[in-house]
């Protein structure tokens, strides 16, 4: 029986994915064989040596050290697109409360509280303060064209919105809406922005003093991907010289909290029933194929790979080798050990590799050198 540790509570829809019969999922698992994770931090967790996959029932994997897993042989997999439609949903929420003013609004009407028949003539000299503008024919910004990103756009064209996008790693002919060269281009044409990116080396802090300097004045900021995306001291300084309009971010930093044009919200983003319900299933279900089948989608540190229902033994390698040439050493090693050799399946993942052969009998794969992890099903 497989042992699946879980960290967060993990939604019922996911959890029934995985037979009964085949696995036992608590919160309180010794020597897991997978963990099912959704925001708890693992980065000062001990894996057991029993550990050989990890699932976040969510798109981002911040909260994993992945290096670590990699060194280990242990495979790392989130659940991409499964929460998209929660996220764009709140974004969608959030153009209409960065033009609006609705957050401000909401709060100075419950100052009114005690007024009695003076509320309706004090909402009529009061509300010019929180006048703003509408979005049709505005123009919207999306950083980053995956799942959220490319619902977003959609959306709100639908709203009469013009979209400029950008995504060095999309195809501009995926979109009918114009493509940015570069982020620049955004910058210089966008009323509104949007970031949907992964917070990298690369990208933290891409939103400071540099790049709000060239966006328009009067900027809209909508941050529902990671907070450490815009540096906070330069988005309070824009907002504050009125360079910016508004910010509206799903992670809140305590310098921001009360600020004049910020509205903050509690990390809603992914906060629906059908999203946990979606990242969970999918989470489960990449297990699942892993552990019996060996299968791997959506793994952001081994490539995917597609694999026969069915086999008599199958081997499974995690390596750093180039693929072609590990396949040849494991090939090898089944052929000296009398096994027939049914099928190889390899490739890699940037300095990542894996490797699966099927074999009519199991084999001594111990001594295939280069092997991060073997594993037999």
């Amino acid at each position: 029986m497989f042992q699946i540790l879980t960290l967060n509570k993990i939604s019922k829809v996911g959890l029934d994915k995985l037979d009964g019969a085949k696995y036992n999922c608590a919160d309180s698992v010794e020597n897991p064989d997978a963990v099912l994770v959704r925001s708890a931090s693992m980065h000062d967790m001990e894996l057991s040596e029993n550990t050989v996959a990890i699932a976040r029932a969510g798109a981002g994997v911040n909260n994993i050290p992945i290096p670590a897993c990699s060194d280990k042989g242990v495979a790392v997999f989130n659940t991409p697109g499964a929460n998209a439609n929660a996220v764009k949903e709140l974004v969608i929420c959030a153009l209409f409360m960065s033009s609006r003013k609705i957050g401000a609004a909401l709060d100075w009407c419950k100052t009114l509280k005690g007024e009695g028949e003076n509320v309706g003539k004090l909402v009529e000299k009061g509300k010019s303060s929180f006048a703003g503008p509408e979005i049709l024919g505005k123009t919207l910004g999306v950083i980053g064209l995956g799942a959220i990103g490319a619902l977003v756009a959609g959306a709100a064209q639908a709203l009469g919105m013009n979209i400029v996008g950008y995504d060095p790693f999309a195809s501009k002919d995926k979109f009918n809406f114009k493509v940015a060269d570069t982020l620049d281009e955004v910058y210089a044409e966008s009323d509104y922005i949007t970031l949907h990116l992964p917070l990298n080396d690369a990208t933290r802090g891409m939103i400071g003093s540099e790049s709000l300097a060239n966006m328009k004045d009067g900027v809209r900021i909508l941050n529902f991907a990671r907070g450490e995306l815009v540096d906070t001291a330069a988005i309070l300084a824009a907002l504050e010289s009125g360079k910016a309009a508004a910010y509206v971010t799903d992670f809140p930093a305590d310098e921001m909290l009360g600020a004049q044009g910020v509205t903050a919200i509690p990390h809603l983003g992914a906060s629906t029933p059908e999203s946990e319900e979606n990242c969970a299933a999918m989470a489960a279900q990449e297990l699942a194929d892993y552990l019996e089948k060996g299968a791997i989608k959506n793994s952001v540190n081994l490539p995917n790979t597609v694999l026969p229902e069915s086999f008599d033994c199958r081997t499974c390698f995690i390596h750093k080798e180039n693929a072609d040439d590990f396949a040849v050493k494991a090939e090898a090693a089944a052929k000296a050990a009398g096994a027939s050799v049914a099928a190889i399946f390899t490739a890699n993942k940037k300095d990542m590799g894996y490797t699966v052969i099927d074999t009519d009998k199991p084999f001594d794969a111990s001594g295939v050198e280069g092997a991060i992890r073997v594993r037999t099903i």
